[in-house]
């Protein structure tokens, strides 16, 4: 997984192919989005078919019926457009502050691709119209509670189509405003929509695969930081590296565990800190000897939870899908949210675990009587409390996450009458799952902290040496933050590192050195 993207790359759509690489490129780097040619041949095809049906007065549940509980009220040909449009207008019903623009951009960016697919029944027009939204910057405005993750994220996308139709709020150019303004200064014309077409916009599970899709990412370069983080505490700890032997992972052959053990001793290779067995001390304490096993199930869990967003993204996930090659009208359940809950619940609790063993790392770092290292990381204790804060707030958000990391996707309730009686849960799974990752990023940045500060009270005792990759860590750290002497404002050091670790940019440079010395 490369964590630099190269900015204003150009997507093709075609509902099939969509990478998480290109939804990271969307998010965060205003890459373009364009529909691919045999895309736009399905998109017609799907939509003449249902302009079949309505012509035809067919019974098709959400095209000439109500929806949900009202799925038997019959919908005259003459009321097509005004069902779709009180469908987005009753169903924009979400709470809370706004989900950020880049998790936004993927909304739409993911919505698109699923109309992409063909199976939707929504005319061209209309497509392109979002992508339109989309490419111009315009952000609409969509509150982050209110979905059951079943059918669908029907709240929060109906907030997302009331900007096409000229209703509802957007941000756009640092602005927040209506959407009939954004349209305007955009050059959109506003949508009105046709049968089938509002159902098309709403019935899926973008919104949660959108925040998976993030997560899962960002989540990647987290499991890489760990191992960097850790690697840097074990030789400020002066760690035991038998535990990292191959013959020993060998006979329990998990790959992730595997893995990591390999990355740990690349790491820490040529370090005078961190040694073999090392008398009279013949082991480690778990935080430190068992870092394989615990990072390794976390990566595997990544990688698992990744597969799963992979195929969501390029899944038509609503309700009833059109296949007019058959000649039918299916109604099903795709816009079930429950792989992406069950998954996302997978991912928080693993991610959960990286910040759970970090803040155990941190706290022997900080403890004299565990670490060798003056109390606290500071050279004049009591005078000065150095790290002695910046644990306590490891283990506060350690703590948060152990709440959160109970599971969204075991519960349900009922909805629609009992019509649709259990749902996924799926979208308060992902939102839990990205705040502990946001969380853990800042205890592994907190760890980083504390590791180079105890590596540097070693060092000056004697010139050591550095492991080949914990040492470019090191050092893109120190060009960053200095070397902590008399008690100064932590949660700027704090916030830095954490950007180094979550932006991917302390696993880069560690590749970076690699491969320079590969060669």
């Amino acid at each position: 997984m490369s964590v630099v993207l190269a900015e204003k790359s150009r997507v093709t759509l075609d509902g099939e192919t969509l990478t998480l690489e290109q939804v990271v490129a969307v998010a965060r780097y205003g890459a373009k989005v364009e529909l691919h040619p045999m895309a736009k041949e399905k998109v017609l095809r799907s939509r003449e078919y249902v302009d079949q049906l309505i012509e035809g007065n067919r019974t098709v549940y959400g095209i000439t019926t109500g929806f949900g509980k009202f799925s038997d009220v019959l919908i005259s040909k003459d009321d097509a457009k005004t069902l779709q449009r009180n469908l987005i207008m009753s169903h924009a019903t979400g709470v809370g502050d706004a989900l950020s623009p880049e998790i936004v951009r993927v909304i739409l960016l993911l919505r698109a691709n699923a109309l992409a697919k063909g199976f939707s029944g929504i005319r061209l027009s209309t497509l392109q119209t979002l992508i339109n939204v989309l490419n111009a910057g315009i952000v609409p405005f969509i509150p982050e509670k209110g979905s059951l993750g079943a059918s669908g994220d029907l709240a929060p996308l109906s907030h997302m189509v009331l900007v096409l139709l000229g209703e509802g709020e957007a941000f756009y150019k640092e602005r927040r405003m209506s959407g009939r303004e954004a349209l305007a200064q955009a050059s959109i014309e506003p949508v009105v929509l046709e049968g089938k077409e509002g159902l098309a916009l709403i019935n899926g599970t973008q919104v949660m695969t959108a925040i998976a899709a993030l997560a899962v990412w960002d989540a990647e370069i987290l499991c890489e930081s760990a191992n960097i983080t850790a690697a840097l505490t074990l030789e400020a700890l002066e760690g035991i590296l038998n535990a990292f032997d191959p013959k020993i992972h060998a006979v329990r052959p998990h790959p992730g565990q595997m893995d990591v053990a390999k990355h740990i001793r690349h790491l820490t290779e040529g370090s005078t800190f961190a040694a073999d067995q090392q008398h009279p001390r013949v082991q480690d304490a778990y935080a430190l000897r068992c870092v394989a096993q615990v990072h390794g199930p976390s990566k595997e869990a990544v990688a698992y939870v990744k597969k799963v967003v992979e195929i969501e993204i390029n899944s038509a996930t609503d309700n009833p899908l059109i296949f007019p090659e058959e000649d039918a009208v299916l109604s099903g359940g795709n816009f079930h949210g429950q792989p992406i809950a069950l998954a996302m619940d997978f991912l928080g609790i693993a991610m959960a675990e990286l910040a759970n063993i970090a803040e155990r790392r941190l706290e022997r770092l900080v403890n004299p009587s565990l670490s060798g290292l003056p109390a606290f990381l500071t050279p004049n204790g009591g005078l000065n409390s150095g790290f002695m804060i910046v644990q306590y707030s490891a283990a506060s958000l350690v703590s948060e996450n152990k709440v959160l990391a109970h599971p969204a996707s075991v519960d349900s309730i009922p909805s629609s009458a009992n019509q649709e009686d259990h749902v996924s849960m799926g979208t308060i799974a992902a939102r839990k799952a990205r705040t502990i990752i946001e969380n853990t990023g800042h205890v592994l940045g907190m760890e980083l902290l504390a590791a180079c500060q105890g590596l540097d009270l070693r060092t000056g005792k004697e010139e050591r040496q550095f492991g080949k990759g914990s040492e470019a860590a090191y050092r893109l750290l120190r060009t960053k933050v200095t070397p902590l002497g008399e008690d100064r404002v932590m949660y700027t050091d704090i916030n830095i590192a954490k950007e180094l670790i979550s932006s991917g940019k302390i696993a880069n440079a560690v590749r970076f050195e690699f491969a320079r010395n590969a060669h």
